[in-house]
Formats: C-alpha cells, structure tokens, sequence
C-alpha cells in the first residue's frame, strides 16, 4: 500500500513550496527510486494545470560520467540545457539513490571541473530566480542508502523524514507558517546586528555580516526546512573554528575539518580524513577559501546527523558556514563554483554573540 505521507510531501511541495501555476513549465529531477514520489509529483502538477517535465537518470550514470567523460565533456554546456534552464518556470531536485557512495572514488578534479561548467547554468537560473521569473525546491526522498547513511532502519527513516517536515501534522502548511513566524523574529533581530562570535570546542571564530539582511527558511526552497542564515562579509572573517560533524561533498566525507581565517580567507585547513579533497575543493577558484553562508539551524526535530546537508545544517543546536559561493539577494559579493556547508554543534557549551551581547547558549536562542 502506497505511503500517504507520499502524496502528502507532494502536496505541500507542489502548492506550498512552489506555489505553482496554471500553465507554467516544472521540471522535475529524481532518479529512478524515488518514482513513488515523482508520481506524485506528477499528479498534483497536473491538478494544478502546470505542465510536468520529467528529467529522471538511473543508478550509476554519475559514476560512468566522472570515469569515463573527456575534459570536453565535462566542460561543454549543450545549447538545450541553456535553452531548457531559460524556458523552466519552477524545478524541484529529488535527492535520494540507491548507493549514496557511488562517487566515493572519483577523481575531484573531474568533479570540480564539471562543477566550474555548470555554473553557467545555476547563475542564469539564479538571475531568474531573482528577477521573478522563476522558483526552485529541493526534497528528500527516504531510500535504503540514504537509511543506512543516518544508522537507521528504511521504516524509522521515513519516520525521520516526514516527521522533520512535519507531514505528521493534519495540516503542514499551518505548521509551517507558524515556523515561519518564529524564524522571521529571529531574521529581522539578527539582521540588527553586525559582528558575530561563534565560542565553542575548538572554535573562535568571528564574522561581520555587513549589515546584511537574514533570510527566513521556511520550507519555500528546501524541503524540510528550519534556518536563518546571511552571507558574510568576504574580507572579514577571523578566528578558527573546528565542525564536529564530517563534511560531505558528492557522497565523499571529510571528518574533523578545522580552518583558520584571516581577513575573511582561510590560510589554515586540516582533515583528520579526507585532507586531500578538503584541499583540492578550496583551491578549486579564488572564492572558494571565503565564507558564503552563515547559518543557525532552528529545526529541533532533527537533532540526529544523517550525512545529508539538507537534514543536517536544520539541526536544532548547531550553526553551519558554507565555503564558497554567497547568497546575491542579501547582498553576497563572493562568486566560486564551490558551495560547501559544514556543522558545527553547539548544544553543549556553545554560544554566540552578536555585537558583544549573548544571544545564543547550549544550542537555544536567549533572545
């Protein structure tokens, strides 16, 4: 019997997230195990009067590209994928695979290289984005994989997902906008302030955020949701920091990652596994050893790590930095193909201070 949280996810992501339209073109991106999702998907669109388009790939495909793709290859951007990222008016990326570790052994450079081609297309995407002219969203669908990844059974999850994006609730969109409410307060006091101090194991870190503006995460672009975050400053990050939890890049983990910055770059940066790809991702453009996103995650129904970002930079407790490219509608300046979140927990004995006042202890806002 199909799982009616699977068509409830559908629901909320097609009318809620995306808010979609009578006419409009949606592209769908999923491979082939999330289908029981991707039909849905595909109903409710229809009920909506949008027009569906399909853009699904199998198991393995990635892993034949990086092993066997040219540089031509990995660098060409076809004339249909420009005309095709110009003619969408909303997309949704289905994560979940059947092995998540497929490119645990491909070369970083092929992927950097592939990931520099394709920023053509994610920065026009953006542009339209920002102009209005189209939306996006991003959604996890439970697999064996992605199961095993977080150490648990395939049932508990399911219960994981559904219940971090609170499809538990009767009506998930009033739950939503309730989260929305909460975190706006938190935005609007947050972007008040200027110099930020992150204070915990390891960590002295601080950041200026330039008077920029703090975006509210309320289940409109990922999905489930629950952060505030802002793009820093790019010339003023000081301090070092050490994130407690690995940082995962294209299915690959690189644990116990520490950085030291100094006027806004990383000079310092150590793995206790993985250093090579730690290094190779930083070095990938000039942007790529400067902060893009500083965040809190405010989701405290996660409060497990799973090795997925869009679970893992919610936590309820934590902050998360992104290395690399910043966010342009708060006013970011950084540019790098690179985008790179890693967690730091701060549920015990953490805290945070914004223009030398508390406002964050043990993993709670105290404001």
């Amino acid at each position: 019997m199909p799982d009616p949280r699977v068509a409830k996810l559908a629901r909320v992501l097609v009318r809620y997230s995306l808010g979609l339209k009578e006419g409009q073109l949606f592209q769908i991106n999923a491979d082939a195990v999330a289908a029981p999702l991707v039909r849905e998907l595909y109903r409710e669109t229809l009920e909506v009067g949008a027009l569906p388009l399909l853009r699904l790939t199998v198991s393995g495909i990635d892993e034949i590209f990086y092993a066997h793709a040219s540089e031509k290859q990995l660098t060409t951007v076809t004339e249909l994928a420009r005309q095709e990222n110009e003619a969408i008016h909303a997309l949704i990326g289905v994560l979940g695979s059947e092995n998540t570790k497929a490119l645990s052994n491909a070369n970083p450079q092929k992927i950097a290289l592939r990931s520099k081609a394709a920023r053509e297309l994610r920065t026009r995407f953006y542009q339209r984005v920002d102009n209005g002219e189209a939306t996006w969203a991003v959604t996890q669908f439970p697999t064996q994989s992605a199961a095993q990844d977080a150490d648990m059974s395939l049932a508990e999850y399911e219960d994981f997902v559904y219940g971090a994006g609170k499809l538990d609730h009767d009506d998930p969109v009033a739950a939503w906008r309730v989260v929305h409410d909460e975190q706006q307060r938190l935005a609007d006091i947050l972007a008040a302030k200027r110099v930020f101090r992150i204070v915990g194991p390891d960590t002295d870190l601080t950041y200026d955020t330039g008077g920029r503006s703090w975006i509210n995460a309320d289940g409109k672009k990922n999905f489930p949701d629950g952060e505030v975050f802002t793009s820093p400053d790019e010339t003023k990050t000081e301090g070092h920091i050490r994130f407690s939890f690995p940082a995962v890049y294209a299915g690959r983990e690189v644990s116990d990652v520490r950085l030291e910055f100094r006027e806004g770059k990383v000079v310092k940066a150590s793995a206790a596994r993985g250093e090579d790809l730690l290094h190779k991702l930083i070095d990938m453009d000039e942007g790529a050893r400067r902060l893009g996103e500083a965040a809190f995650g405010t989701n405290y129904q996660i409060q497990r790590f799973t090795r997925n970002i869009l679970f893992d930079e919610k936590i309820g407790g934590t902050i998360h930095l992104a290395l690399g490219d910043s966010f342009r509608e708060v006013g970011g300046q950084n540019r790098s193909a690179l985008h790179w979140d890693m967690v730091c927990d701060l549920r015990q004995g953490g805290e945070a201070y914004a223009d030398g006042q508390l406002i964050y202890k043990d993993g709670k806002f105290v404001i």
